[in-house]
């Protein structure tokens, strides 16, 4: 396969981000001055962004994952972990309230940006990101404050677009650099500064108050990746949320007078020294964006298994009675086994949560029911001998192939065993909905559907669907918060 590379600087080594030659021409990037700081390159390459410098590729891309993550926020929406923060927000009220998702409740805007994210989170089912060091993360999580702060400041759809790709921007560079799995460090930590840096600059604050909202987030809210291993909690869905919730406070501080403390990356207590460990250089902000190489869920399920799951469910060809399997075998990536193949947990998985991130659940499902669907990972089929029988029979071993190449697509080799000893095999490098193989738009509509046919009438879909594709032209985006309950 040839491969055309984009080197970037990052702590002193240079690393290859592939296939980025798809984008169109796009004005020079901001790159990160040896005498400005992280904090100060981030605030000025947002006040001066524009959404006529975006490619239309971009911007396109840009509705449609925000479309995708709505999507998500309505079809999580009912989930118990989703009303605890609905509950929660309708018991506070505001003299400048936010409007709750798929609710119409108005609460402060920073517990509208918690409700709204666990909404978009639950489901495990918005756009996802792997980095250069490996580290994964959901960088549409940060929807959730942008729509708050849409909301507050009557931004256009317009704005929100720019915003988007902003927040985007700061989330796939940053993580980029930071080896936030080998440290610890959860994804959120990166949400929580993409949200208070697209929220900073939809509600117009100046390029030294973005500075202090930076200083303020990155200084008081690094979260650790327990939340994510193990029997899984209610956490892994309200960890990013959280972390919207304290980048509108921060917003909300520094728009009272509030400063934020100085080089919070570089200074000898920062973010470098104290939780990276190390420095790293920020690759340049802009083209080639981040949100180009972010890819969209076919599954409800952690990404690592987006392929899992198309390569179990290609697999059903050979064994129309699972009866006749005798082995599932899966080749994947070691950082795909540490996060959902990690532990026994993942073979009997107890909560929602845990079952949303196994590789081994998720095959069997795949195998016995011919789709991954929210259903399966909550009783009764939590408990069903025959679907944990399944379950029992898939081995993961690690492939030295698929981490050579993961950061071009996330190989799956899946192989079946069946009882008559013959040997199957299915090999997905390039899922459907990664960047390289995406969803078109008619699918992209459908799964919207899927997700809210629950809470709004067909009609009610429709015309939020068409609203959303024509989010460019809305003169006020908030406006799409109202649109999503009945």
């Amino acid at each position: 396969m040839q491969r055309r590379e984009l080197l970037t600087l990052l702590g002193g080594v240079a690393l290859a981000h592939p296939a980025m030659a798809q984008e169109k021409a796009a004005p020079p990037s901001h790159a990160q001055s040896p005498h400005t700081s992280i904090a100060e390159t981030i605030a000025r390459y947002a006040v001066n962004l524009k959404f006529e410098d975006l490619p239309p590729d971009v911007v396109r891309t840009a509705t449609r994952t925000i479309l995708d993550t709505i999507g998500c926020a309505i079809g999580g929406s009912t989930a118990g972990p989703s009303q605890i923060a609905v509950k929660l927000a309708s018991e506070i009220t505001a003299k400048h309230p936010a409007t709750i998702l798929c609710t119409g409740i108005k609460t402060s805007p920073d517990l509208a940006a918690f409700a709204n994210g666990v909404m978009i989170r639950y489901l495990d089912f918005n756009d996802g990101y792997v980095s250069l060091t490996h580290s994964p993360g959901h960088p549409s999580d940060a929807l959730a404050a942008l729509l708050t702060a849409a909301e507050l400041a009557g931004a256009s759809g317009r704005d929100l677009i720019t915003a988007s790709v902003l927040a985007d921007e700061v989330f796939c560079k940053i993580l980029d650099g930071l080896e936030a799995v080998t440290l610890g460090v959860d994804h959120s930590t990166v949400t929580g500064l993409a949200a208070a840096v697209g929220s900073a600059r939809l509600m117009g604050l100046s390029e030294q108050q973005i500075v202090d909202v930076i200083g303020i987030t990155v200084a008081g809210n690094t979260a650790i990746h327990q939340g994510r291993v193990g029997t899984m909690s209610n956490w892994k869905a309200f960890a990013a949320a959280d972390a919207c919730r304290k980048a509108i406070f921060a917003i909300e501080l520094v728009q009272n007078g509030m400063t934020g403390p100085r080089d919070v990356f570089e200074g000898r207590d920062g973010f470098f020294n104290v939780i990276a460990r190390k420095p790293f250089v920020l690759a340049p902000l802009g083209a080639p964006y981040g949100i180009m190489h972010a890819f969209t869920k076919r599954y409800p399920l952690g990404e690592f298994a987006q392929t899992v799951a198309q390569a179990a469910v290609e697999a059903r060809q050979f064994a129309a009675d699972t009866n006749d399997i005798k082995e599932i075998n899966i080749a994947v990536s070691r950082a795909a086994i540490k996060v959902m193949a990690d532990g026994p947990e993942k073979w009997r998985p107890q909560t929602h949560e845990t079952a949303d991130h196994s590789i081994p659940y998720a095959a069997a499902v795949a195998l016995l029911y011919g789709n991954v669907e929210t259903k399966y990972y909550d009783d009764p089929y939590l408990h069903d001998p025959r679907l944990l029988d399944l379950v029992s029979r898939v081995k993961c071993v690690p492939s030295d192939e698929a981490d050579r190449m993961e950061k071009e697509f996330n190989l799956c080799l899946l192989e079946v065993v069946l009882a008559s000893g013959e040997r199957k095999t299915i090999r997905v490098e390039y899922h459907r909905g990664h960047w390289m193989n995406p969803m078109t738009d008619d699918e992209m509509a459908e799964k919207f559907r899927s997700l809210a046919r629950q809470q709004l009438s067909a009609t009610q879909t429709d015309t939020l669907l068409h609203q959303l594709w024509a989010l460019e032209t809305m003169p006020h985006a908030g406006a799409l918060i109202a649109m999503t309950h009945a």
